[in-house]
């Protein structure tokens, strides 16, 4: 049986956001906040050597300085303020997640509610800005030493980690503001502009490159198939579900009595979503941040990881799985789906897995349902993530076609067409309301008196 509130939702129409007023508003602020941020993408870092720059960024595109370009909206590769993205921010994060499944008190916090989530967030948001301080001493430092700087010095550097530290710390604003008050998750959000506003530039210099004879048309077909085929997989992967069946008792209210009930609890394939490609990717790009700018010759630390774990390369590829599936479980496990919390809401509201008793029992048989579909959910996050990886590596495709990438717009514009339908959703339920509340007023208006008595 089909609930009232899924046909509804089939029922709604995009032209009710016309008469969704608050919905229109949270869409043109996303959209105001997400235009600032690529307005600042092209406001350079002062005292950088464009021509330089672009030279060296040229040479650097078919290596990682591709990928932390992509990630960075462009940014990186304009040295613009916002060059170090949101990538500091969530390597704190991850960083604070960590230690919050391991460090008693960061476990308190959060139970503590809305007062411990604002607590962790300011602890994320000091480690933002000690972690976006490291990398931009070193990307100052590193662009200096690669004679990308027109007057080098210690004004130089302090400039440049003021402005970059500034400029990661206003995207981390700009994302709070639209997950608070716009629509979708920010930070996945300015991510995934920064993909698509480059995904043009990256098309016509591979068309190009087919045309010149540097890429034969066989490939170019192949990789559309494949970018194809891959946005199919994911957006298949992202809508299975495994409904476990509950069972509500029947339940006594005063004199009445009312029958049970049933429902499913839907369990997403991969419950973590976009998040473990986008941390593992983060944590690849850590070091490496440095490494491209640092020159490969003039330090033999820089120069090794360069080479072990640039893209391609069998560490990297092996580093990546890794993370992808340790990050699947850990973020599953303690944000998305936690199995003592369902165990627990369940038991509170009567529901029980038929077959299995409330409280503990039932904590231990989600956790082994869960186990085993994140062995396919995690498998599914790093096959999109390493084939393409392995295919651009040996036919010269850019990093915008990625399997990362692709999972990441893929995701996030299923994400947040959802969030708008659910806005859609709840304003159409509040204008049954306010028709069913305006007629019963006009009939309460119409009712007529009988004839008085004599």
């Amino acid at each position: 049986m089909v609930s009232a509130a899924e046909q509804m939702a089939a029922n709604t129409s995009w032209s009710a956001l016309g008469k969704a007023t608050d919905l229109r508003k949270r869409i043109l602020f996303t959209l105001g906040l997400l235009i600032v941020y690529r307005l600042g993408t092209f406001i350079p870092v002062p005292g950088i050597d464009g021509a330089a720059l672009r030279e060296f960024m040229e040479g650097a595109q078919a290596t990682i300085g591709g990928m932390l370009s992509m990630f960075t909206g462009g940014a990186l590769g304009r040295m613009g303020i916002f060059a170090l993205g949101i990538m500091p921010y969530i390597s704190a994060s991850i960083i604070v997640q960590l230690l919050s499944a391991m460090v008693p008190s960061l476990q308190q916090l959060k139970k503590e509610g809305e007062q411990g989530r604002k607590k962790i967030n300011q602890y994320t948001r000091y480690g933002t800005v000690g972690l976006a301080t490291l990398q931009s001493y070193g990307l100052a430092v590193s662009l200096q030493s690669g004679d990308m700087v027109t007057n080098p010095g210690l004004f130089f550097i302090a400039s440049c980690m003021i402005t970059l530290v500034g400029g990661t710390m206003f995207l981390m604003w700009l994302g709070e503001q639209i997950t608070a008050r716009g629509v979708g998750n920010g930070i996945s959000l300015i991510i995934f502009v920064g993909i698509i506003a480059e995904v043009p530039a990256a098309l016509a210099q591979f068309f190009a490159s087919g045309r010149s004879g540097a890429i034969s048309p066989a490939v170019i077909i192949g990789v559309m198939v494949m970018v194809v085929a891959v946005i199919a997989f994911v957006v298949f992967m992202e809508r299975s579900l495994r409904k476990i069946h509950i069972q509500y008792p029947r339940r006594q209210v005063g004199m009445k009595v009312y029958d049970g009930g049933s429902s499913h609890l839907p369990v997403k394939v991969n419950p973590a979503g976009v998040i473990p490609a986008i941390f593992a990717s983060s944590l690849l790009l850590l070091p490496a941040t440095i490494g491209t700018f640092s020159g490969n010759s003039t330090n033999p630390v820089m120069s090794t990881i360069m080479a072990y774990f640039g893209p391609g390369q069998p560490l990297y590829l092996l580093f990546f799985s890794v993370m992808i599936v340790f990050f699947t479980y850990f973020y599953t496990f303690n944000v998305s789906f936690k199995p003592d919390e369902v165990a627990e809401n369940l038991k509170n509201q009567n529901g029980f897995v038929p077959g299995i008793r409330p409280g503990k029992r039932t904590e231990e048989f989600l956790e082994y349902v869960l186990n085993r579909i994140l062995v396919l959910g995690s498998v599914y996050l790093t096959a999109v993530c390493l084939l393409p990886e392995v295919l651009r590596n040996q036919f010269a495709i850019p990093f915008y076609f990625g399997g990362t990438s692709v999972l990441i717009v893929v995701s996030v514009t299923m994400d947040t067409i959802q969030q708008v339908q659910s806005h859609l959703l709840a304003h159409q339920y509040e204008g049954l309301i306010e028709r069913s509340q305006l007629s019963g007023k006009g009939r309460k208006r119409g009712k007529r008196k009988g004839p008085t008595r004599r």
